[in-house]
């Protein structure tokens, strides 16, 4: 019969050549395929670790799904002392004047730098001290940042003292 086997089974005769083509079934190719892919999949994070020890340097990356925008300072940067002391003057002069809702500008003219101060929330008291939180900002050409500053006063009619001054960390 053409040079074809044939084979008998059950009463049905078929060709044997009709049984095996040379080529795996479509559906197992998907199946190897499948645990390929989640074999790679789940071991996608322990294999990172080996990578990056193997291919990564010694500079401290930066992480976050947010980048800052250009000529910004790291939250971890404070602007040069000569410019901070211009806006802790700035803020003693704002919570001295007291009123709500103020800001009080500050320039460095050596630099440039320049910002402004604004108390936040309300006055409060730790123990027999009165002390306030504010906001100061700082632009130095491109360059911007914010800052966050706690200013206390020990008894009323003391003058105002800047206790801390940060790198202000959004939340």
């Amino acid at each position: 019969m053409n040079g074809q086997k044939t084979s008998q089974q059950n009463g049905q005769k078929f060709h044997c050549s009709s049984l095996y083509s040379g080529v795996a079934d479509p559906r197992l190719w998907r199946g190897v395929a499948l645990a390929i892919t989640l074999a790679l999949g789940c071991s996608g994070c322990s294999l990172s670790s080996s990578f990056d020890s193997a291919f990564s340097s010694n500079d401290k990356d930066t992480t976050g799904s947010i980048t800052p925008p250009p000529g910004s300072k790291q939250s971890d940067d404070l602007p040069p002392a000569a410019d901070l002391a211009f806006a802790r003057v700035a803020a003693k002069e704002v919570l001295t004047r007291g009123r709500k809702d103020s800001s009080q500008p500050w320039e460095n003219p050596a630099t440039g730098a320049r910002g402004t101060v604004t108390p936040i929330a309300t006055a409060y008291q730790q123990g027999d001290i009165t002390c306030h939180d504010f906001l100061a900002s700082y632009v130095k050409g491109e360059a911007q940042a914010w800052l966050q500053g706690e200013a206390c006063k020990p008894i009323k009619g003391a003058a105002w003292e800047v206790r801390s001054m940060k790198a202000w960390k959004r939340s």
